[in-house]
């Protein structure tokens, strides 16, 4: 009876932890990146995954796709949801966005995949995903108007500039095109194995991005050490791992609804460990972007 209590207690609470996980990224990419360039970071990062995902392949015996053009579509996938999302994200938070402000802002990614999916998949667009569309944007315009510097306006943000916005708004268009993009391209994607070509495709453009744009070096501190550790371990292997065990118990869209969490639990842990703060306006735009992502992916009844 008392494991039964546990596991149904796991079974609860792991849509919770897997949110929790993902927001931890952020935190991650803060405290890395003063030590190395955000593609040069990624790149290293994805090394060590690939290294532990085909370990763990082998332990699972996972099998491999075996059409040729289902290898590019998932690469092509991973350079968009692993390769743009995350070395655009980590540039927005490497030129000084707050982590709290860029969560939110690629955590619109069920409002602005549901536009692309009514011109890609020609799929409707319910009413109340319009109304979370709408509050989704005037969420965003609030936390945005709080960061302006008024006293300096060519300098337009406190602590970060106009590159930083439109490199946030690109790893949310890459992971939104992304998603839309492995939903048309990779059904059938073996999930261990796909996810090692994923992250294949995400080295890749990382790699060339870092060659092209970067000096390469990392300056090997224990901070830095820690944090590349956590986001290989806590983030790319655990959290695909939970995400993979949700999906095979039919809890999906569980993660989907619970997805809309991540801005506000990454906003309280970068207050709680890097001080950042929040004014009530950008929290009054946290709630009302929140509510619209929740609207957005909310199943119809």
């Amino acid at each position: 009876m008392a494991s039964y209590s546990a596991r149904g207690l796991w079974l609860k609470a792991t849509p919770i932890l897997f949110v929790v996980l993902w927001s931890t990224g952020f935190i991650g990419a803060k405290y890395g990146l003063p030590y190395a360039e955000p593609y040069t970071f990624l790149f290293v990062r994805f090394i060590g995954v690939l290294v532990v995902l085909f370990v763990l392949i082998q332990f699972l015996n996972e099998r491999w796709p075996r059409a040729p053009w289902l290898w590019v579509h998932i690469g092509v996938a991973g350079m968009l949801v692993h390769g743009l999302y995350l070395g655009a994200v980590f540039t927005a938070i490497g030129l000084g966005m707050p982590a709290g402000v860029t969560a939110l802002i690629v955590g619109l990614q069920p409002l602005v995949t549901a536009v692309l999916a009514r011109f890609w998949l020609n799929e409707t667009i319910r009413r109340r995903q319009w109304l979370g569309i709408l509050l989704g944007l005037i969420g965003i315009i609030l936390v945005l108007s709080e960061q302006l510097d008024w006293d300096n306006p060519g300098d337009f943000f406190i602590g970060f500039g106009w590159v930083a916005v439109l490199s946030a708004l690109s790893a949310l268009l890459g992971i939104s095109v992304g998603t839309l993009y492995q939903k048309r391209y990779c059904t059938g994607m073996p999930l261990v194995t796909g996810t090692f070509i994923q992250y294949l495709g995400a080295c890749f453009i990382l790699g060339l991005g870092a060659w092209l744009f970067e000096t390469r070096i990392i300056d090997w501190t224990p901070t830095f050490t820690l944090a590349l550790l956590w986001l290989i371990f806590g983030l790319s292997i655990a959290a695909i791992l939970l995400l993979m065990t949700l999906i095979r118990r039919g809890a999906a869209s569980r993660v989907a609804s619970l997805f809309y969490l991540v801005p506000p639990v990454t906003a309280i842990e970068a207050w709680v460990l890097f001080g950042e703060t929040l004014g009530v306006i950008a929290l009054a735009g946290i709630a009302i972007a929140v509510a619209g992502v929740a609207l957005a992916v909310k199943p119809p009844n």
